[in-house]
């Protein structure tokens, strides 16, 4: 991971006396932005590999810095905040930011957050024909969903489905984004048809459904692919 570097923007000088020997521990070069504004330009001149953002920063929301950003950079971005409403999370993600961690965290979690986030962007700009999906694999090309070397009989849509989720490891999804990706805009709010897929794919794929480890839930938010 050397190399690899981790911008950090915070206006809580404590928030980077800890996290920059954090980060170098785990084989990251950390930087420092106090701002919104600070962070914006350090993307255009520094080229980060990944972001960690604070949503209250004294210039601006941190969501107005994931839309401004969303216009044209793919940095992934993992939001690090106090803020723990659900509709915070979901606007977050739905503007583009890539995962949401709680203050307080445990730097172990925030970790294994960057390594899935900085693995996904990495799986999009070079996607393979057959993806995975913990023990799943999904061929792409051949529409065929295979779990421990078996063939799995998918609907069309319930394919569209984990192929999706497949594309986005590691990552939060949100109720939303799921539904006009995969079904389209006019059903971005049938989360109810969702839930209905959802369940259906569990009980073909995973080894024990009422405990999923590839389709987990994120309470009032979506869903987070397993890998």
């Amino acid at each position: 991971m050397s190399g690899t570097s981790v911008l950090v923007v915070d206006d809580e000088p404590a928030i980077h006396r800890f996290m920059a020997p954090a980060l170098a521990a785990n084989g990251y070069d950390a930087l420092r932005a106090d701002t919104g504004t600070q962070a914006l330009s350090l993307v255009v001149n520094r080229r980060p590999d990944i972001v960690v953002l604070d949503l209250g920063l004294p210039d601006m929301d941190g969501k107005e810095v994931i839309r401004r950003l969303r216009e044209w950079s793919d940095v992934p971005i993992v939001v690090l905040s106090a803020r723990d409403r659900e509709i915070e999370k979901i606007e977050a993600l739905d503007l583009g930011a890539d995962d949401f961690v709680n203050k307080p965290f445990g730097i172990g979690e925030l970790m294994a957050r960057l390594r899935a986030a900085l693995r996904h962007r990495m799986q999009e700009k070079g996607e393979t024909p057959v993806l995975r999906l913990g023990g799943i694999e999904v061929d792409i090309p051949r529409h065929r969903v295979t779990r421990d070397g078996a063939e799995v009989k998918l609907t069309p849509k319930e394919f569209d489905l984990v192929a999706f989720l497949a594309r986005h490891p590691g990552k939060v999804l949100t109720h939303r984004h799921i539904l006009r990706d995969v079904w389209g805009p006019a059903h971005e709010h049938d989360t109810q048809y969702l839930r209905v897929y959802v369940g259906q794919l569990r009980t073909k794929l995973e080894a024990d459904p009422a405990n999923p480890v590839l389709i987990v839930t994120e309470p009032g938010i979506g869903y987070r692919a397993g890998e």
